[in-house]
């Protein structure tokens, strides 16, 4: 097949018939193709995305033109993130084959690192004769289906598109390939069973990323991984009304050539809840050279602590000052799951390290953000206004500092030292006079910078149970953001990969978390990290990477610990990073930004190429 004259990039637009030698007694057969299907191809939802687009570029080390993704069509998203390309090769064929039938099928690049090769499939042209589709997998694999649910109508319709673009394409390479598909998440597992069912000539890989009914589990059992040998599944899915979707999952799963996870952590619920031992498991890594900075990150946690100041300054000033060379910035941050994430166990430790601070005088202040996305109406009118203030205030500033250039250099080349008062116009002094007395507040800073829906949240319950209330004898501040950082964040104005930069110490406890990308973006930015051990991310630091500590890299016991005593151990731990000195924490950013390395995706994807050949030699 010829290059597409419209495509300028490395690789050509459609998949090559690249032949292996034959063995012996064997014809001769083209390359194998890979096909990784999701519902978060082109459709940025979690953490799944992530995974995708960061493995991008070591997929192509190894599949070139002939790695593929699939995904739902989503007109948003596509907007922004999708190419389209003229139709060429096998795939090409099966697109327009499929557009032929009335299927909006969409055929490009994925614009991110490497531009792979996408398929973006609109689920909704099957929904005339969903019931069909329905109907079938209560007869063959005995998975019924409620009629009203939104997602699952989603889900079945893009499986069974998926099957039949990967049914057809088997057809038009008429075994003259080997073809493989890896499905990530119950959400893209559909298929599996029905391909399995008209017996699909090809390899099948599955990848449950967190088991659905383990994450409801856990969100409502203390002790979840105690009663994890006793679960009675089946009725658990009824009783958390995730059947359908629970029953997908299992049949993925048992449906696959080769079942693998993210972490032993996962695998070990995958046993007791699926029925099935993973056999490889997947660490999530990403594309360390994307967040690279070089001799540079140092630098850049100076600029961006700098706007992190800035914010503190807006917010706390206006009540009460304290000195910003002896603040500290600790952050947590991700998907709003109170007790899985361990929001409830920080924010424990976190009144504890406040009596710890206050009782040792070091005149250290912690100023601790919460970041995640909760129902609100809009920014704190407060917080807003003690922001404009501060811009007034810099502009003023600003302006006597320009009055002042001129003349006062004018008397020092003269020899002379004038007074300053003389030099500044009394407008803009009894301006400044103003905005400082406006800018001044009687009331103790707002916890949250967003007027929540929910006032009984259960993050603001726990810091009025605290009494985290920002007085300003307080060692440890609380900020609980209850939006994203974006840079058309009116607060930071910053990317959240900046804002990361610039903290020193970023703090996730969680308690289910099947593998854990925060604290892992967390050291790529050259910033250590606190995880769990009941996090895929943390169990694998303390299994393979003995000495992980020494790397800025600290793993809170969860396993077998109270939350009493996890809460304690948490507290301690920040408390003695409060306690470093600067060339301590600078020396401890060196250690944790090299160690990241680790888990570049050169060194891990090969975790999915022993996947990917043990499903080619099982589907043989």
């Amino acid at each position: 097949m010829g290059r597409s004259a419209s495509d300028d990039s490395d690789q050509g637009d459609d998949i090559p018939d690249e032949a292996t030698e034959p063995r012996p007694g064997r014809t001769r057969r083209a390359e194998p193709l890979l096909m990784e299907v999701a519902w978060e191809v082109c459709n940025q939802l979690g953490g799944i995305y992530t995974v995708l687009r960061s493995k991008v570029p070591s997929m192509l080390a190894r599949w070139g033109t002939r790695y593929v993704l699939i995904g739902p069509y989503n007109a948003a998203s596509a907007a922004v993130e999708f190419e389209a390309t003229p139709l060429s090769g096998a795939v090409g064929q099966v697109v327009k084959q499929m557009r032929d039938l009335g299927i909006g099928v969409h055929y490009g690049r994925w614009l991110v690192t490497g531009r792979p090769h996408v398929v973006l499939i609109n689920y909704l042209d099957v929904f005339p004769r969903l019931h069909e589709v329905k109907y079938r997998l209560w007869r063959d694999h005995g998975i019924s289906m409620p009629g009203d649910d939104e997602l699952l109508n989603n889900v079945v319709a893009f499986g069974e598109l998926a099957r039949m673009f990967l049914s057809l394409l088997a057809n038009k390479e008429g075994g003259r390939r080997t073809l493989v598909a890896h499905f990530h998440e119950w959400m893209a597992g559909v298929p599996i069973p029905m391909l399995r069912n008209e017996k699909w000539p090809g390899a099948i890989v599955f990848t449950t990323h967190a088991t659905l009914l383990g994450r409801y589990l856990a969100m409502n059992d203390k002790q979840f991984y105690d009663h994890l040998p006793f679960y009675d599944a089946p009725a658990e899915a009824v009783k958390y009304r995730c059947d359908a979707q629970y029953k997908i999952e299992r049949a993925a799963a048992h449906g696959a050539h080769v079942f693998t996870t993210v972490s032993d952590v996962t695998a070990e619920e995958c046993r007791h809840l699926l029925g099935r031992q993973p056999e490889v498991l997947l660490p999530n890594g990403l594309n360390i050279q994307r967040f690279a900075a070089l001799h540079e990150f140092q630098n850049l946690h100076r600029i961006y602590k700098q706007k992190i100041h800035r914010f503190t300054m807006g917010h706390f000033f206006p009540s009460y000052s304290f000195d910003l060379d002896k603040t500290l910035y600790f952050f947590t941050s991700g998907r709003y799951e109170y007790s899985n994430k361990g929001m409830d166990l920080t924010l424990e430790a976190l009144a504890r390290l406040n009596w710890r601070l206050k009782q040792a005088n070091t005149g250290v202040t912690v100023v601790f953000f919460i970041i995640t996305r909760r129902p609100h109406r809009s920014i704190n009118v407060a917080t807003l206004q003690n922001h404009a203030m501060l811009d007034e205030i810099r502009t003023v500033v600003e302006s006597i500092r320009d009055q002042l250039t001129e003349p006062l250099f004018h008397s020092a080349a003269a020899g002379k030292i004038p007074d300053l008062n003389t030099l500044v116009d009394e407008y803009w002094l009894l301006r400044l006079r103003r905005t400082i007395h406006a800018w001044k507040r009687d009331q103790l800073p707002v916890v949250a910078t967003h007027d929540l829906v929910d006032q009984n949240d259960e993050a603001l319950n726990q810091i009025r149970n605290c009494r985290l209330f920002n007085h300003q004898h307080d060692a440890v501040k609380v900020i609980y953001h209850a939006d994203f950082i974006t840079p058309a964040n009116p607060l930071f104005g910053m990317e959240y990969d900046q804002f990361v930069r610039g903290c020193h110490l970023g703090v996730f406890p969680s308690y289910y978390e099947p593998w854990g990308y925060t604290p892992l973006e967390s050291i790529a930015l050259g910033v250590p990290a606190i995880t769990s051990d009941l996090s895929g991310f943390g169990s694998y630091l303390v299994q393979l990477l003995p000495d992980h500590e020494d790397r800025g890299l600290y793993v809170l016991r969860r396993r077998y610990a109270s939350f009493n005593d996890s809460a304690d151990e948490l507290a301690d731990r920040m408390f003695r990073f409060a306690n470093l000195n600067r060339r301590e924490r600078i020396a401890l950013r060196n250690n944790v930004e090299s160690f990241s390395e680790h888990f570049d995706w050169h060194n891990l994807a090969r975790r999915y190429h022993e996947a990917h050949d043990l499903a080619i030699d099982r589907a043989g």
